[in-house]
């Protein structure tokens, strides 16, 4: 897969879910995760984080989304339940992303809505947990740009085609 993500939060505050949010972006190969504005206890994410994802993923916390710094090219996508966002499914993932999702209970700011260039939705009826919508934006993204074969039209489909193969080794 080419170019790289990072996935973050703006105002979180519980624990469990920065631990996880760690982990699962460990796990899916985010280059860094960073918060914005974290409540302290947050910052006692190791019960969640069984993988001790902490000492292998950079972790950039900001005081403020004023002091937010991103790598160059990197694109602010925001991750929120509003009419005007992009539902995840027909969203084409930027190469470089930064992903920020709002606090457990509330949304992003408009400081930080104002910086994303891109603002999309996981089509849900209503908010599902915060370290749960950063797992589906990320395995949304490594599917859809991770160099997987195509699914098949029918459920099951057919074996797999012996020939593919991601367009990075062809």
């Amino acid at each position: 897969m080419r170019g790289y993500f990072a996935i973050g939060a703006e105002r979180i505050s519980k624990p469990m879910n920065f631990g996880a949010i760690l982990r699962t972006g460990h796990a899916f190969g985010a280059s860094f995760a960073f918060t914005v504005n974290a409540h302290p206890d947050a910052q006692e994410m190791n019960l969640a984080d069984t993988a001790k994802s902490a000492a292998q993923l950079p972790l950039y916390q900001h005081d403020s989304v004023e002091a937010l710094m991103l790598p160059v090219d990197c694109q602010l996508v925001g991750v929120e339940l509003t009419d005007e966002a992009i539902d995840l499914p027909s969203f084409r993932h930027p190469a470089k992303a930064a992903y920020i999702l709002g606090p457990e209970k509330g949304e992003l700011s408009p400081l930080a809505i104002a910086r994303c260039v891109h603002m999309v939705k996981i089509p849900t009826k209503f908010c599902v947990n915060l370290s749960v919508a950063a797992a589906i934006v990320m395995y949304d993204r490594v599917i859809s740009i991770g160099g997987h074969p195509p699914r098949p039209i029918k459920s099951g489909g057919p074996p797999p085609d012996e020939n593919w193969r991601p367009a990075r080794l062809r």
